[in-house]
């Protein structure tokens, strides 16, 4: 990697960026921003990096820092290496321009693993959670040996610092695989809706900062052409460690009937993710996927939903583990008060209520045992719903 130029501004800057569609845009000062109450409290809108592969040999790192965007270019066929610049001024970045796909669905022979979901832009509290439980040191570097970690879906909306646990989640990738370890980043409904430009639940900090003030659409932040946009699509539905199944929502028995092992899962939820508006209505196996039914968005394992369809049962769940060979699913999606278990220890509910905990909880399985794991990091047996 050679470093092409030093920091781009005015027309260099636009037309790098042009295919981001970027205009210039008066600077906003926090006052403005705060609103007419003077005693209202301002918001950070800083937001970054993005990496914007502007061609074949170049990339662009963004920000949009200080009221402003503003980008260094790189000369980078495969790896663009770079420093932080705004608020993440002492974090080093290396970032592939074609990630990988992940090398197996299912890994067997581990000896631990600690699962969290459910994060929705909570930076604080996922890093809490992962240097208390040691998964990270101090600095939030890689600390677990051969330890998996799940990240079990849905980092994305209602929280103000999705892009840091992005970033977070994408390092930790990285120092872990070194280390003979492995993190598993699962997409949930909240990563399909930005993906597909549902953007409800989007954070103020995005929708008034990048986004308004420097004229990008923020899904395509997370498009074909950046970096995160790219390793999203790698990411899985649903996986399995060593006997326990791992998926956002919930793996309906259809999928059983139809026969789809957990490749064909992951591939079909993959594969739909820049499919217009049309082929999502009309072609049935991707809408079926992307459904209430579907392995994103399902909560039959912890609730019945309305009129839409019961909890499972028993003798359903009984088969959904009996077709993945599993004993036990984890689930997020549905919140629950505390970390429990329900259907008799086979379903395992991470999807906590952190504002009401007073922070995150993550779920640890090591020499055999399943603990529930909350923020200081002490432990306590999973009990039953």
């Amino acid at each position: 990697m050679v470093k092409r130029s030093g920091w781009v501004f005015g027309w260099q800057m636009m037309a790098r960026l042009a295919l981001l569609c970027l205009t210039c845009v008066p600077a906003t000062t926090a006052q403005d921003y705060a609103g007419s109450d003077s005693t209202a409290e301002a918001v950070s809108t800083n937001d970054g990096p993005h990496v914007f592969f502007a061609d074949s040999t170049h990339a662009v790192v963004f920000y949009f820092c200080d009221d402003s965007l503003f980008s260094r270019e790189y000369q980078a066929v495969d790896t663009v290496r770079f420093d932080g610049v705004c608020d993440d001024t002492g974090i080093s970045y290396t970032v592939v321009r074609h990630p990988k796909l992940p090398p197996t669905d299912q890994w067997s022979d581990i000896e631990k693993f600690f699962a969290v979901s459910d994060l929705h832009g909570d930076f604080e509290h996922f890093a809490e959670i992962l240097r208390t439980a040691g998964i990270v040191d101090s600095s939030l570097h890689w600390n677990w040996g051969s330890g998996h970690l799940v990240v079990n879906g849905d980092v994305f909306d209602r929280g103000p610092e999705v892009t840091e646990c992005l970033w977070l989640i994408y390092r930790l990738e990285q120092e872990a695989a070194r280390a003979g370890g492995a993190v598993h980043f699962l997409l949930g409904n909240h990563e399909l809706m930005v993906l597909q430009g549902d953007l409800r639940y989007v954070n103020d900090r995005y929708l008034e900062g990048i986004s308004r003030r420097g004229r990008i659409a923020y899904d395509e932040l997370f498009g074909t052409e950046t970096a995160l946009g790219r390793w999203l699509r790698t990411k899985p539905t649903a996986i399995k460690l060593n006997r326990t199944l791992f998926v956002h929502g919930g793996i309906f028995t259809d999928y059983i009937r139809d026969g789809l092992n957990l490749a064909d899962i992951n591939n079909l939820v993959r594969g739909g993710l820049d499919y217009s508006s049309l082929r999502l209505t009309f072609e049935p196996g991707i809408k079926q996927a992307y459904g209430s039914f579907g392995p994103l968005w399902y909560r039959g394992y912890t609730r019945d939903l309305e009129d839409r369809y019961a909890e499972l049962t028993d003798r359903q769940l009984d088969s959904v583990l009996s077709f993945f060979d599993a004993d036990r699913v984890v689930v997020g999606h549905s919140e629950q008060d505390s970390l429990v278990t329900c259907h008799g220890g086979r379903v395992v509910a991470i999807d906590v209520d952190i504002e009401a905990r007073g922070g995150q909880e993550g779920l640890l399985w090591q020499d055999g045992r399943l603990w529930r794991v909350v923020g200081d990091g002490t432990r306590y047996e999973v009990t039953e719903r």
